[in-house]
């Protein structure tokens, strides 16, 4: 029984062995231990960077999805991409939103502050409210989308606009006024169906 054993326990050894010679373990040439090819292609990747570069684009004055930029834009921007936010202006002009507070309550971070006022009389009777105040701060903000999922009457909306670079904390905080100006191309009345 132990020559069962040994002999078992010899063939299993030896084609252990047999199969590393094979495969050729990694780290078992010279070049491999001093790490030669992985340095050749460090260097190669970095002279193909350095003599075809790629894109250093003046960012805000250039998107980096500029349609005149193709050969250095970084692709095409994605659809659903969540900037900054705008406040939709109805067809007669006037802000969309009822000052519901629904977009402030879904908030997770908090950045949202709103405080009702009556709407104008000529309004209508189609609206109660509307907001004396809506600030957003944009440094709190996670972009997350719940105050766009939770506006009844497409109010507020998440843009494509990328983020604008400022020099001052305040600057980011977004009135009421800048959101109704913020990005115009995103400005019409019915979101279209996606």
């Amino acid at each position: 029984m132990g020559n069962v054993h040994d002999h078992a326990h010899d063939h299993g050894h030896d084609h252990g062995h047999g199969a590393e010679e094979e495969e050729g373990a990694p780290g078992t040439t010279l070049a491999d231990r001093t790490y030669i090819p992985a340095v050749m292609r460090g260097i190669k990747l970095t002279l193909a960077r350095f003599l075809q570069p790629k894109a250093t684009v003046q960012y805000p004055e250039e998107s980096v999805y500029d349609r005149g930029s193709d050969d250095r834009a970084i692709g095409t921007q994605n659809p659903r991409l969540r900037g900054e936010h705008i406040l939709v202006k109805d067809e007669q002009g006037r802000e969309k939103c009822v000052a519901c507070l629904l977009c402030m309550a879904a908030c997770p971070a908090l950045c949202i502050y709103i405080e009702p006022e009556a709407a104008p009389a000529d309004w209508g009777p189609d609206r109660e409210r509307r907001p004396k105040v809506f600030e957003l701060d944009m440094l709190r903000c996670i972009y997350c989308g719940y105050c766009e999922e939770a506006c009844p009457c497409d109010a507020i909306r998440l843009t494509p606009k990328l983020y604008q670079p400022t020099t001052s904390r305040l600057e980011r905080v977004y009135d009421k006024q800048r959101l109704l100006e913020n990005n115009q191309d995103a400005q019409v009345p019915q979101r279209p169906r996606k």
